[in-house]
């Protein structure tokens, strides 16, 4: 006996899309369940019971080799035995059977598999040669597969009705599709949509990602209209560029919100350059997110925030938000809120303000926040809501309400929806606070596309990034273009350092490599004595600086190797003595090359651009103020190159301190698109040539026209 596709022809499965390799997964018209267990509590009998008890629409094939029927339906002992070949087959059967299974499988000619079951790469050893074997065989046959070690797949399409989980109970559907590569954070997430009532159309836990990765997913749901908001749970990017592709791509018309763990710098590598003290892995997320337009969340509960306002409310036309209260607390605390989420809290127009008065009792505060007092009535909401949407001066509205003893959920539920009826382009996020505020107002909400929260804080962080995805798609797409460069004179540098076994560069050859490249630097020649370094102050021109040169000195300034303002030959030639012989004092070990006489230049802001490269995600370049900004305030930018011109612009105005850059007390302001250009050709070198580990430009002086590197350090990787 097999459980056939119910008739309704209003469930029927889509069939218009395109063939997929994804779909024999996601929408198979038939599974096997191999090792379907009579036994209740075990992974087998619960995936059987889920799939029947939810009523999937295509056919379910017990296969047990001990049993004749597992769940009321008959079973087969073998695969082979089936009265056809199914799309999909749920493996639940220990370790060492998998592959006799997946074997099997690949035979017959089943496209999907889902292994549920545990014992591979994450437990090490022989489980990560286990798993390598179980991909070649997968391969081998053409078939793709989610897992091992994961907890299965759902789809609430009502064409499908899926839930091939071992996850008790089915969410609600909607058009939300998660994914995520831990199974025990996968059952909590579905506990919290259907607490929640978020729709869920599409899950997927992918385990151990052995062969169908989050960047396999992103693709399929791309081309899916049942999906509008993509949600991901993930440990580890296995292939972030692939991601940056493809994310891209697919936000330029459907969101994307991540939450990644790891955020600790324990793992952080051994400074030897300030940009690779500032890197760690969550660095290069944070850049791959920003990059291809994905909103991260900090916790599992920012993303649901996010995915409730995504999934059903219009995208505000700007920042500007107002807030309607009955009680004066959280009306202040969300605008608090708000403003902290880079959001404002803006004055009402008159209109409005007329309009308002005379509609609440004189002890009401009109103004934004709107706090109507605890004798707010459904109407009042209604009417100062609806004010607020007519507003040209705000663009999103935020009604807070607090039950009391008179006033019921329902009905101020249902004047909100009401009121946001009026004008469906400005987006009405809910607060309802209290045991009873949401969980009995909620469902009127969500049915007029309306989310609501339990906090203010909450609906503030999912408004930002109503506002974030909104200038993300603003934004035209960027092709970084090539800029014109000397890459034969940079790659004799690099094979010339290669070929003496050297790991670093000087800082002359550090300062060639990007003048190579079309980075403006300051005049410098390299001497060995006195007489040499004023010859060579001669003919740069005065004031000029020596720093000492040495492949075991990170700091020059630190053992005395830096004097500055050297205004004549006498005094070149004095530094210069003083020079060495504090060397020789602080560093006796330090292998000394000579020391660099550079031209000074004078006025300009200390800058620092570097570049890092990432075991997973290649290269990073870094933006940030120089000096002692770098070394105390952290206050830098990371972006994976190359760069086009608008995202090296944004580098650059993303610091904190773009004060500085801007003109502060009379200073004139900084060269920002030259300062842009450096930023593009350096990440232009880091994509032209792996072998550039480490690359510190500090300080790049900032001039009101134009920019200079100053001193340069380069790092190369060991030969492979």
């Amino acid at each position: 006996m097999t459980l056939t596709a119910r008739p309704d022809a209003d469930t029927a499965a889509p069939t218009a899309e395109p063939p997929r390799p994804l779909a024999p997964i996601l929408a198979p018209r038939s599974i096997a369940v191999v090792g379907a267990s009579r036994t209740p509590g075990t992974i087998g009998h619960q995936l059987l019971t889920n799939l029947i008890d939810e009523r999937f629409t295509g056919a379910v094939y017990p296969v047990n080799a001990r049993a004749r029927a597992v769940c009321s339906v008959r079973a087969v002992p073998r695969l082979s035995d089936l009265p056809e070949v199914p799309d999909l087959a749920v493996i639940c059967v220990p370790k060492d059977a998998v592959f006799d299974v997946a074997e099997e499988c690949g035979a017959l000619g089943v496209r999907g598999l889902v292994v549920i079951s545990a014992g591979f790469r994450e437990v090490g050893g022989e489980g990560t040669g286990r798993e390598q074997r179980l991909v070649e065989l997968v391969r081998r046959h053409g078939m793709r597969m989610v897992g091992p070690n994961c907890m299965g797949v759902i789809n609430t399409h009502p064409g499908l009705s899926m839930n091939a989980t071992f996850a008790p109970g089915m969410p609600p559907a909607g058009h939300a599709a998660f994914v995520s590569q831990s199974g025990a954070l996968g059952v909590s997430v579905l506990d919290y949509a259907r607490e929640y009532g978020i729709g869920i159309a599409q899950f997927v836990s992918v385990g151990n990602k052995a062969d169908v990765s989050g960047n396999d997913l992103l693709e399929h749901w791309e081309h899916d209209d049942n999906v509008r908001v993509i949600l991901m749970y993930v440990e580890n990017f296995g292939n972030p560029r692939k991601f940056l592709e493809i994310a891209s791509r697919i936000t330029r018309h459907k969101p994307i919100v991540v939450v990644k763990s790891g955020r600790s710098r324990a793992g952080a590598r051994a400074a030897w350059s300030h940009t690779g003290a500032l890197a760690a892995s969550d660095t290069a997320v944070d850049a791959l997110l920003a990059q291809a337009g994905v909103l991260r969340a900090g916790s599992v509960e920012e993303l649901f925030d996010m995915a409730m306002a995504l999934g059903i409310t219009a995208l505000p036309a700007s920042r500007r938000t107002a807030v309607v209260t009955n009680a004066g607390g959280p009306g202040i605390l969300a605008a608090d809120a708000l403003e902290a989420s880079g959001l404002d809290v803006v004055e009402l127009s008159p209109a409005t303000v007329e309009r308002l008065r005379p509609l609440f009792p004189a002890e009401a505060s009109v103004r934004n926040p709107l706090d109507m007092i605890a004798s707010a009535t459904p109407d009042g909401y209604r009417q100062a809501v609806t004010a607020f949407l007519d507003d040209p001066n705000v663009d999103a509205v935020l009604p807070i309400f607090i039950p009391p003893l008179n006033t019921g959920q329902h009905a101020v539920a249902e004047a909100i929806a009401a009121a946001a009826r009026t004008n469906r382009d400005k987006p009405v996020l809910t607060v309802l606070m209290g045991r009873r505020g949401l969980p009995e107002g909620r469902a009127e909400l969500h049915a007029a596309g309306i989310p609501a929260y339990v906090f203010p804080e909450s609906a503030a962080r999912a408004l930002a990034a109503l506002n974030r995805y909104r200038e993300w798609i603003a934004r035209p797409p960027e092709a970084p273009e090539p800029l014109p460069v000397d890459r034969a004179a940079a790659d004799a540098i690099l094979r010339r350092a290669a070929g003496d076994g050297r790991l670093q560069l000087a800082e002359l050859e550090a300062l060639q490599l990007l003048a190579a490249y079309g980075v403006p630097t300051a005049d410098a020649r390299l001497v060995d004595g006195p007489e040499a370094a004023a010859d060579a102050a001669h003919a740069l021109g005065f004031p000029v600086v020596l720093k000492i040169v040495s492949p075991d000195i990170v700091h020059k300034s630190d053992v005395g190797g830096v004097r500055v303002n050297l205004r004549d030959p006498g005094q070149v030639r004095t530094a210069y003595d003083d020079l060495v012989a504090a060397v020789a004092r602080r560093a006796p070990q330090a292998r000394v090359s000579g020391v660099l006489v550079q031209r000074q230049l004078s006025g300009g802001t200390e800058t620092i651009v570097g570049v890092v490269r990432d075991p997973s995600f290649g290269p990073l370049v870094m933006f940030g103020l120089g000096g002692l900004f770098v070394e105390a305030m952290h206050d830098v930018v990371f972006r994976m190159p190359p760069l086009g011109a608008r995202t090296a612009d944004e580098m650059v105005r993303g610091i904190r301190g773009l004060g500085i850059l801007t003109g502060t007390r009379g200073n004139p302001p900084a060269d920002l698109p030259a300062i842009g250009e450096v930023l593009r050709r350096i990440g232009q070198l880091a994509v032209d040539f792996p072998a550039v580990a480490e690359l510190d430009v500090n300080p790049l002086a900032a001039f009101d026209r134009g920019a200079v590197a100053l001193d340069a350090r380069v790092r190369l990787a060991p030969p492979a």
